[in-house]
Formats: structure tokens, C-alpha cells, sequence
């Protein structure tokens, strides 16, 4: 990894490329840091003060930190991920899409031109929501008695901004940068608040009064744990299990082609991280709502509602747990079609040993794909759920001070898997390099 880093930084476009992209992070994590109009500055310890279990909680992950400081980038990629979700699911509803998305590169322009558009409208409609919610819970120092329209707009206007702007920012990257605008950001929010944790973590070890020589063993186990994840994610991010594929040998003129062997590798992650956003959203929508209509906290139905779907009580875990699975299957199911893939090897000539082709090759894909499916499933629910059955445990017996491996596990997912890919896509770009110098 440190050996393909090293390569792109010492190749001139690719190093302008790098530069471009650390630039865009300066600038990214810069707007996190930049105050909305009216916002109260004890914004952050009254969103630190909500339930646990909403989706505020996730929201300020992806953010970088951002949403529970309310500031310009508080919605962070949040409607841009949404939006590229819908259009995911459409393109497979919608003939038009679904020809737009086999049109090559003019058909993706027109596909990626609707999704701004929908993210521009995502992002109105959750600037909307969010204003209100923090000018109703308290954080703001707005007068209701003068231009509370005009005030509301303005805030409204700058959320709005600030997720359109991290589209932009997001497209740039892609376009003159290193690529992957998007994973690139939600890296840099994530890693951003990776300092300040492990200072106030290790912070526990000495208090200013007294020394607690046992959390230099948390210390360490932790640190021990968190390595394996991240070997282990590596690790099953990069197997794949591969289909021999033999082609047929073929006369063409004087020349005869074909009759090699090839595979055909199915990751055994494919669905990456996916199905963890997909699972979190919905899994917190109860708590969510019982958040916005019980501001007050006064209301004992929305406080039971908020309790029981902590995320540390069972049926909140439970509920993530199936949901991810299910996810799993559903997202594999919209970006992998066995029928394309069997008539594409019969069309080129070839044929898996042992499986006639059409159907039963198809069949066979299919079947493969669900077995491969069912473990990747059983990999996110270690990687994700089990971090919160640890959290959960340790605040039944009174250690809330762990209330943050919660999401550690998404956390390290996500990391881990934007650094393989952007390793990934710095080798095919320094490959590419080289097959152009050899041709020139």
C-alpha cells in the first residue's frame, strides 16, 4: 500500500492529483468548521445531551463531526449518498434509465445530471427539517417576534449551500483529482475525529487527581482488537471466490481465437458498506421521530419509544442485525444481474465446466452469488453489530465511557474499504501510465 502511495506521489500527474485532492480536504474539513447565522455555541453539548439510538448520531459521523456542531456542512454527503441510492434504484425501475446506463460515458453524464438535481432537492427538504429541529430543540439565538421567516431562510439557504457544495467538492475529486470524491470526504470526517477520541480515551489513564494503571490494559487490548478488524477487513475485502470460465476455440478467417481459460471473481464483499447505511437509517427511524416530537422530553410514550430503540437494547441490535442481512441480499440483487453475466459468457463462447449454458448457467451464478452474499452478510454483522453488542454489555454493567464503539465498527469499515480503493484506482492509473510510455 505505502509502495503505491509512494509510486503516485513520485509520478508528476499523479502527485498534481494528490495535491489537488489534500486541497479539497483542507477546504471540506475548513466548511465544517464554519458557523451557521444564529446558532447558539452550546449547540454541541446540548446534541451531545440527545438520546442515544436516532439517526443524528450516524448523521454526525458521516459528517465528520459537523452535524452536531450545526455548522455550514452539518448535512455533510448525507443527500448526495441518498440521492445516488434512489437513482440507483430507479435505473432499475425506469426503462430510460436503465438505457441511459448502457449508453457509456454520455448515458452516465445524463444519469449524474438528474442525480444533482435530486440531490439539490434532497437537500432543501433536510435543510428544512434540521432548521426547524434546531431552532424548536434550543440552539439557536433566533427571535421568533422579529423575522423569524427571513431567519429561518437564511438558515435554510446555508445548510442547503453547504450540501451542494460538498457535491461539488465530491465531483472535483473525481474529475481532477485522485477519484472517488465522495469515500475521499467521508474518509477525511471520519479520521478527523480520530484525534480527539483517542486523546480523551487515553486522557482516562490520568485525570489530573488520580492514576488508573487498568486503562493502560484497555488501552492496549483495544489497540489489539482494532488491528485485527482492520487485517481482517483487508483480508476478506480482497478474496473473491472465482468461476472457471473456458471459451471455445473459434476460426476467424486464418486466424483462430479463443480457447483460453478465464474465471469470473465475485468479491465476497460486494455489497462494501451499503447495507450498514441502509440498515442504520431505518433501524433509527423510531427513535428519530420520537427525538422530533418530544423535545421537551417530558412525554413518557416518546421516552419509551427513545429507550427501547437505543442502540444499546437488544431489539434495536436485533433489528440492525436482520436488516443488515436482508440489505445485503437487496443491494446484490439491484447491482448484479446472473442473467446478464450467463448470456454475456454464452455470447463470447463460453461456458463454466460441468454447467451447460443459458439457464443452468445462470442458475448456477445465482446460486454461487448467494452463498458468496450469506458470508459477506455474516462478515458486516461482525465488523458492525458486534461492536455494539460489546457497547451494549459495557453500559449494562455502568462503563459508559465505551458509549463510542457503537459505530466503530462502520467506522473502520468505512476507512479501511475508501484506502483499498483509492490503492486500487492509484495501481490502475500508474498502470495505465505505464502501458502509455511503453507505446510511446
Amino acid at each position: 500500500m505505502f509502495k503505491t502511495f509512494k509510486n503516485a506521489w513520485s509520478t508528476p500527474e499523479l502527485k498534481t492529483k494528490l495535491l489537488f485532492t489534500l486541497l479539497i480536504v483542507m477546504i471540506y474539513r475548513l466548511g465544517c468548521s464554519v458557523m451557521v447565522p444564529w446558532i447558539s455555541s452550546d449547540a454541541v453539548e446540548y446534541f451531545n445531551s440527545l438520546n442515544a439510538g436516532s439517526i443524528f448520531g450516524f448523521m454526525n459521523l458521516l459528517s465528520g463531526g459537523a452535524f452536531a456542531q450545526a455548522t455550514l456542512f452539518a448535512l455533510g454527503v448525507s443527500p448526495y449518498i441518498t440521492s445516488s441510492i434512489v437513482m440507483q434504484l430507479l435505473t432499475i425501475v425506469i426503462p430510460k434509465l436503465e438505457q441511459w446506463s448502457k449508453e457509456g460515458e454520455e448515458g452516465r453524464k445524463k444519469i449524474s445530471a438528474i442525480t444533482r438535481i435530486v440531490t439539490i432537492v434532497l437537500a432543501i427538504i433536510t435543510s428544512i427539517g434540521y432548521s426547524l429541529y434546531v431552532i424548536n430543540a434550543g440552539m439557536t439565538t433566533i427571535d421568533t417576534s422579529k423575522n423569524y421567516a427571513f431567519q429561518v431562510i437564511v438558515m435554510v439557504a446555508c445548510y442547503c449551500a453547504g450540501a451542494s457544495i460538498v457535491m461539488w467538492m465530491a465531483e472535483r475529486v473525481n474529475d481532477y483529482g485522485i477519484g472517488n470524491g465522495i469515500s475521499i470526504i467521508l474518509f477525511a470526517g471520519i479520521i478527523s475525529s480520530l484525534p480527539g477520541g483517542v486523546i480523551g480515551f487515553i486522557g482516562k489513564i490520568y485525570d489530573g487527581k488520580t492514576f488508573n494503571p487498568w486503562w493502560i490494559l484497555w488501552c492496549v487490548v483495544i489497540a489489539a482488537i482494532l488491528l485485527l478488524a482492520v487485517y481482517f477487513i483487508v483480508w476478506f475485502t480482497n478474496s473473491e471466490r472465482r468461476i472457471p470460465v473456458q471459451y471455445a476455440k473459434r476460426v476467424v478467417g486464418r486466424k483462430m481465437y479463443g480457447g483460453q481459460s478465464s474465471n469470473l471473481p465475485l468479491k465476497l464483499n460486494m455489497s462494501g458498506v451499503m447495507p450498514v447505511i441502509f440498515a442504520n437509517a431505518i433501524v433509527t427511524i423510531p427513535a428519530t421521530i420520537a427525538s422530533f416530537a418530544n423535545m421537551k422530553g417530558t412525554n413518557k410514550f416518546w421516552n419509551t419509544v427513545v429507550s427501547i430503540f437505543a442502540n444499546t437494547k437488544p431489539l434495536y441490535i436485533v433489528l440492525f442485525t436482520i436488516l443488515l442481512v436482508a440489505f445485503a441480499y437487496f443491494y446484490i440483487m439491484i447491482s448484479f444481474n446472473p442473467i446478464e453475466v450467463a448470456n454475456n459468457i454464452k455470447n463470447n463462447g463460453g461456458a463454466i465446466p460441468g454447467i451447460r449454458p443459458g439457464k443452468p448457467t445462470k442458475d448456477y451464478i445465482q446460486k454461487t452469488l448467494n452463498r458468496i452474499t450469506f458470508i459477506g452478510a455474516i462478515f458486516l454483522c461482525i465488523i458492525s453489530a458486534l461492536p455494539m453488542i460489546v457497547n451494549a454489555i459495557c453500559v449494562a454493567f455502568g462503563h459508559s465511557e465505551f458509549q463510542s464503539l457503537a459505530l466503530s465498527g462502520t467506522s473502520v469499515l468505512i476507512v479501511v474499504g475508501v484506502i483499498l480503493e483509492t490503492e486500487r484506482e492509484l495501481e490502475s492509473q500508474l498502470t495505465l501510465r505505464n502501458y502509455k510510455g511503453f507505446l510511446d
